[in-house]
C-alpha cells in the first residue's frame, strides 16, 4: 500500500513511497497531524541520487518492525533536498551544530513547531562505530519525549537561541584585501595532485573561476593545473563524457560515482573559460580542454535531456551488475579482459596503458577507474572511447532523477550558451534555448517561479533565491546572444519578483521567501556550497541583466547584495568564492575595467557571427555581449545610433572566416591582435561597439580595435 508520498513531484520521494514508514511530504497538513497527536516530528532529508540514503532507506525504512516503531512515536516528514534546499539548509545547520558534522542522509528530531532537538545523519540498524542502532535511537527519543518532554523543549529552545546568534551575518563596513583573500583561499591548493584540500576532494569550479578572474600568472597556474588535474582523473568519465561528484582520495583517482547536473553546469564554465585563457601554444592542454567541454555537453545531450528541453537533476551513483545485485560504480570500471572484450588485443594493450587500468585495479574486486595518462593520438583517443561508451551502453545504466531542477538548468544555460560561443556550436546554442524555454512555459507559473518539475508538471514549491538569480541570468545571456528582446522582458520579470519575494532591509536577500510554515528560521547564507549562494545568483544576474536593461537600480541592488558578503568573504574566503570573484571584478572596474556591453551589428542576424565569437573569446569578466541587427527593438538605447560601417572603398568584403581562424588566446585571456596586420578588419556586415554606461567608443574595423576598445581602462 502506497503511502502519501506516491503523487509526489520528485523522484526521492516517490522511491519511499512503498515504505511501511507512514511518510509525510513537508508541508503544513504534517505539523497539525504532530501538534493534533502530541508527537515529535522525525525529519529525515536525501536525494535520489544519495548512496547512503538507500542503504538506510532498504535496511530501516523498509523494515516493518523499525516502521512501526517510528509510526507509533512520530511524525515522520521526508524531504528531497534538491526539491527543498531551504528545509535542507535550516536543519542541517543545526545538524552540524550538534554533531560537529552534516550530511545525508540526515536524520532530525523535531517539536511539533519545528524546532530540533536532536540530530545526526546515518544510522546503522545495529548499533555499530559508537552509533546507536536506528530503533533504539527512535524508542529512546520517543520514551524522553513521553517522560521527560520539559527537557526536551528546554533543550529545543536552547538549540534555537543558539542557532540564531550563529547564524547572524558578520558584518564588514568596507570591502576586504581581494589580493590577499586570494592568496587565503588558494592556501590549500595540493601542490602534487592538484585541486584544493585533501580527501574526499571536491571539484571547485567557482574557486577555479575566481582565479581565471585575477588573471596573473600564479593564479592562471593554479587554475589549469586543477582543471588539468580533474580533467585527467577518474572523477571524470574518460568514455562518456561529465563529471562525477567527487573524488574520495586526494588524486581524483576513485570518485563517489553519482553525477550531477549543477556540478557539470558550472565545470561546463569553468573549462571553457580555462581553454580561453590557456595561450594556444599550449596546445595539448587546450586540446584536452576542449575534450571536457564536448565530452560534457555530449553526455548531457545523449544521457540528460529530457523530452520537454530541460534537463535531469541526477545519475544514481549505484547500477546492477550482471546479477541484478547494486553496486555503486559498477557501470563505469573496467579490467584489462573487459578492455580486450570489447576493443580486441591491440587497442585494449593501448587503452589499458592510456587510462592506466591494472591488473590489481584502482577500484574493487581488480577493477579500475579509467585516469587519461600522457597526450595519446587524438583520433585513435576518440575511436576507442566510442567503442568502450558502444560496449558500456549495453551494461545496466544508473538509475536517473527526471526532475528539471531550476537553478540547475539555469546555470547551464548560461554555460551552453557561453561555450556556443566560444566553439561555436549552433547546436549547443539550440540547447540552451530548448531548456530555457522549458523554464519559462513550465517553471513560471502564476503563483511565479517554481524551484522543480517533472514530466512537465511543476511542483507547487516556489523557487528560491538561487532559482531566480539563475534563471533571470540564462534569460538574460540568450537576450544578449541572440538580440531577442522577449528574453530580457522575462529577465526583467523574474529579478522584480525575487526582490520582491527576497529582499532584506540591508539590501541583501534572504535564500526563501517569508512566511514557510514549519520552518523555525528564515534561511540566509552568503557562503557557497557547490553551487552559488541565493545572494550571488542574484548578483551576477543582476549585473548582466542592469547592463542590458540600462537598469541602474538593478546594478545598485548587486552592489549592495554583494557587500553583505565581504563579512564571511574576510573570515572564510575559501567558502566564498563567487563572491571572491565578483569583487575581484570590481577591484579592475574600480581601477578603470569597467563591466562593458559588447554591441555586435551583424545585418545577417547570425549569433554567432565572427564578431560575436571573437568578443566571446576575449573579452574580460563582466562584459556583456549584445548582438542583433541594426533597428533591433526592446533593448533601451544600445542600439540607438548604430549604423553598420560601409565597405572599404574598394568594396573588398574581408573573409568571413578569417576572425577566428587565426586567432590566438594568450595567457591574459586576450585574442592575440599581433597575428593580424594593423588592418584586418572584421566582415564587412559586422560592426562593434564597446560602451561602458553613457560612453561608446567608436565602432570597431579591426580585431586590435575590438580588443583595445574591451580592454581598455579610459
Amino acid at each position: 500500500m502506497a503511502n502519501r508520498l506516491a503523487n509526489a513531484t520528485s523522484p526521492y520521494l516517490r522511491q519511499h513511497a512503498g515504505n511501511p514508514v507512514d511518510w509525510w511530504p513537508w508541508g503544513p497538513e504534517a505539523f497539525a497531524e504532530a501538534r493534533r497527536r502530541d508527537v515529535p516530528i522525525l525529519l529525515s532529508v536525501g536525494y535520489s541520487a544519495c548512496h547512503w540514503c538507500h542503504v538506510m532507506a532498504h535496511e530501516s525504512f523498509e523494515d516493518a518492525e523499525a516502521a512501526a516503531l517510528v509510526n507509533a512515536h512520530f511524525v515522520a516528514i521526508k524531504v528531497d533536498r534538491e526539491e527543498r534546499p531551504d528545509v535542507d539548509a535550516v536543519y542541517l545547520r543545526a545538524t552540524q551544530a550538534l554533531t560537529g558534522q552534516g550530511g545525508w542522509p540526515m536524520t532530525v528530531f523535531l517539536t511539533p513547531d519545528g524546532r530540533p532537538f536532536f540530530a545526526g545523519t546515518y544510522f546503522p540498524p545495529a548499533p555499530a562505530h559508537g552509533l546507536p542502532s536506528f530503533t533504539q535511537l527512535v524508542g529512546a527519543l520517543g520514551e524522553a519525549w513521553r517522560d521527560r518532554r520539559g527537557e526536551v523543549l528546554e533543550s529545543a529552545t536552547a538549540i534555537v537561541d543558539q542557532l540564531a546568534a550563529i547564524n547572524e551575518l558578520p558584518a564588514a563596513a568596507s570591502a576586504p584585501d581581494v589580493w590577499g583573500l586570494l592568496d587565503a583561499a588558494g592556501a590549500d591548493f595540493d601542490l602534487l595532485h592538484g585541486g584544493f584540500g585533501g580527501a574526499p576532494k571536491f571539484p571547485a569550479p567557482l574557486l577555479v573561476d575566481a582565479l581565471l578572474v585575477k588573471g596573473d600568472p600564479g593564479a592562471l597556474d593554479l587554475a589549469g593545473r586543477t582543471l588539468e588535474a580533474m580533467a585527467r582523473g577518474g572523477i571524470h568519465d574518460q568514455v562518456g563524457g561529465g563529471f562525477h561528484r567527487y573524488a574520495v582520495d586526494a588524486g581524483w583517482v576513485v570518485p563517489h560515482f553519482e553525477k550531477m547536473l549543477y556540478d557539470n553546469a558550472l565545470l561546463l564554465g569553468a573549462y571553457v573559460r580555462g581553454w580561453r585563457r590557456t595561450p594556444q601554444h599550449e596546445v595539448p592542454l587546450r586540446g584536452l580542454f576542449e575534450r571536457v567541454v564536448r565530452g560534457i555537453v555530449g553526455w548531457l545531450e545523449r544521457e540528460m535531456l529530457l523530452p520537454g528541453g530541460g534537463f535531469a537533476a541526477s545519475l544514481d551513483a549505484d547500477s546492477a551488475d550482471i546479477r541484478g545485485m547494486a553496486h555503486e560504480g559498477i557501470y563505469y570500471v573496467w579490467s584489462p579482459e573487459l578492455l580486450t572484450d570489447a576493443l580486441g588485443e591491440d587497442d585494449a594493450a593501448w587503452a589499458a596503458e592510456t587510462f592506466h587500468v591494472t591488473t590489481h585495479g584502482s577500484f574493487e574486486h581488480g577493477l579500475s577507474t579509467l585516469q587519461l595518462r600522457g597526450a595519446p593520438d587524438a583520433d585513435r583517443l576518440g575511436r576507442v572511447s566510442a567503442r568502450l561508451l558502444e560496449v558500456r551502453q549495453g551494461r545496466f545504466a544508473p538509475p536517473r532523477d527526471d526532475k528539471v531542477v531550476a537553478a540547475w538548468n539555469g546555470w547551464l544555460v548560461d554555460a551552453l550558451a557561453t561555450a556556443a560561443l566560444v566553439f561555436g556550436e549552433r547546436r549547443w546554442l539550440d540547447l540552451a534555448v530548448g531548456a530555457a524555454d522549458h523554464l519559462w512555459r513550465v517553471h513560471h507559473t502564476d503563483a511565479g517561479l517554481v524551484r522543480t518539475s517533472l514530466g512537465g508538471v511543476a511542483s507547487p514549491t516556489v523557487g528560491f533565491a538561487e532559482d531566480h538569480g539563475a534563471v533571470a541570468l540564462a534569460f538574460g545571456r540568450l537576450a544578449g546572444v541572440l538580440g531577442e528582446p522577449v528574453w530580457l522582458d522575462r529577465a526583467v520579470a523574474v529579478l522584480e519578483e525575487a526582490l520582491r519575494l527576497f529582499g532584506a532591509d540591508d539590501g541583501g536577500v534572504f535564500d526563501a521567501a517569508a512566511g514557510e510554515d514549519g520552518l523555525y528560521a528564515r534561511p540566509r547564507d552568503v557562503t557557497d556550497n557547490p553551487t552559488p549562494s541565493g545572494t550571488m545568483a542574484l548578483v551576477a544576474a543582476l549585473r548582466v541583466v542592469g547592463e542590458l536593461a540600462s537598469r541602474s537600480d538593478f546594478l545598485e541592488r548587486a552592489d549592495a547584495a554583494a557587500a553583505t558578503t565581504w563579512g564571511v568573504l574576510a573570515a572564510s574566503p575559501r567558502f566564498a568564492p563567487a563572491a571572491l570573484a565578483d569583487l575581484l571584478a570590481a577591484d579592475e572596474a574600480r581601477k578603470g575595467l569597467r563591466p562593458a556591453v559588447a554591441v555586435v551589428l551583424d545585418a545577417a542576424g547570425d549569433p554567432l557571427n565572427d564578431a560575436a565569437r571573437a568578443v566571446a573569446r576575449m573579452a574580460p569578466t563582466g562584459t556583456v555581449l549584445l548582438t542583433g541587427r541594426p533597428g533591433t527593438t526592446g533593448f533601451a538605447h544600445h542600439f540607438e545610433g548604430r549604423a553598420l560601417r560601409a565597405p572599404d572603398e574598394q568594396g573588398a568584403e574581408p573573409a568571413a572566416s578569417g576572425l577566428i581562424r587565426r586567432a590566438r588566446v594568450g595567457a591574459s585571456g586576450q585574442v592575440d591582435a599581433d597575428e593580424y596586420g594593423e588592418h584586418e578588419v572584421v566582415p564587412t556586415a559586422q560592426t562593434v561597439y564597446v560602451c561602458r554606461g553613457e560612453v561608446c567608443f567608436a565602432p570597431a574595423t579591426t580585431v586590435q580595435e575590438i580588443r583595445a576598445a574591451l580592454w581598455s581602462r579610459a
